[in-house]
């Protein structure tokens, strides 16, 4: 197929439309219940007081803000795909924006600009603060200024909504690729959200991955998990194909969120298991290197791949009370970094298709019972 019947192929199946609407259009739309702005995404967007108050000031000396992207649902609501941030504050500065559990939170307060330092501890109304607040005609100033919306409607291919998502949030963005995924999710299925979140915060898992704070407040810890479910049973030919890891993880994650083969109950007290043996047996030496008679360095993302996946493939053949299951575990970790074949296909910057079609299968052998 040439280049221009592919471009062609595509573009039929994306549906849009694009059109300018005031903020009291886009306000109204939120408190009827017809825009969802994900909530439960906001600690991800890391914006300050400062940033918040430089938006209320670009709107009110009318400078044009970026497009916003909305997609429109089955039900005919607006999932908000790119400006959440933006529309959070501003729901945020008229003390109308809700948390996920439904409950109204403190309205903004405003801190001084470099074009309006007067914006100095202001509030939308009288009725935050009885000195500081915008007047009647402020409040329609801003309500009538516009933004240019764009639209993808609900005809379009049901992947396109999470593909501009992805697009939008990683070029340039400030958040971590398990960031973006997390928020994919909650979009597609919150459930299969919910079923791996809780997951990488059990106390077991958690006690095998001694990251890092920055690490855990960028999601490495959900990553990992995912890395279970996505590699622990794939081919070899599937991950000698993988270009790009992170790809391969989002295509992995949408595909168990929506097969119905992919059985959470069962996947979930797997993970359970494996990494309940390991942190009884290991702890947070886990996924490092024994070398010297001793575990050394920080955590090992290669160990992790043979480890915990060779160990999750054969986790039905272990019990959790038998000390000759346990030993294994132990002899296999011991010696993994002098065994020829970890050396040669772990070393750093091993790019996961090079990696993967050698460390699986020699997880795999290393804990058949």
């Amino acid at each position: 197929m040439s280049l221009e019947s592919q471009i062609e192929e595509k573009r039929r199946e994306i549906h849009t439309d694009a059109y300018p609407m005031s903020i009291g259009e886009i306000i109204n739309l939120y408190t009827d219940g017809d825009l969802d702005i994900h909530p439960e995404f906001q600690r991800l967007y890391r914006w300050t007081n400062v940033q918040k108050s430089r938006l209320i000031e670009s709107i009110l000396l009318g400078i044009p803000l970026p497009s916003f992207f909305v997609a429109q649902r089955e039900d005919g609501v607006w999932d908000v795909v790119d400006g959440l941030q933006r529309l959070s504050t501003i729901f945020s500065f008229l003390g109308i924006y809700k948390d996920e559990k439904k409950q109204l939170l403190p309205p903004l307060r405003l801190s001084e600009t470099e074009y309006l330092p007067s914006l100095k501890g202001m509030v939308w109304s009288e009725e935050f603060d009885e000195e500081r607040f915008f007047s009647k005609e402020l409040q329609r100033a801003f309500k009538r200024e516009k933004i240019d919306l764009k639209i993808i409607k609900k005809e379009s291919d049901e992947d396109t909504k999470y593909d501009l998502f992805q697009r939008l949030n990683t070029f340039g963005s400030s958040l971590s690729d398990q960031e973006v995924r997390n928020c994919l999710l909650i979009m597609l299925d919150r459930s299969f959200y919910e079923w791996l979140r809780d997951l990488a915060e059990y106390d077991d898992f958690k006690g095998t991955v001694p990251l890092t704070t920055r690490q855990f407040d960028e999601q490495y810890h959900f990553e990992l998990a995912l890395r279970f479910f996505a590699l622990k049973d794939c081919s070899v030919e599937d991950v000698s194909a993988i270009e790009d890891v992170g790809e391969f993880l989002t295509k992995r994650m949408k595909q168990m969120a929506l097969e119905d083969s992919f059985d959470r109950d069962w996947e979930g007290e797997r993970f359970k298991k494996s990494f309940s043996i390991l942190n009884n047996v290991l702890g947070e030496s886990s996924f490092k290197k024994f070398q010297n008679t001793k575990y050394v360095g920080a955590f090992s993302l290669s160990i992790y791949e043979v480890i915990a996946l060779g160990l999750g493939a054969n986790i039905d053949s272990y019990d959790l009370l038998n000390e000759t299951h346990k030993e294994k575990v132990i002899q296999v970790s011991r010696e993994l970094v002098e065994n020829n074949e970890f050396s040669r296909f772990s070393g750093s910057g091993a790019r996961a298709s090079y990696r993967l079609p050698h460390l699986l299968p020699l997880g795999r052998r290393l804990f058949h019972l």
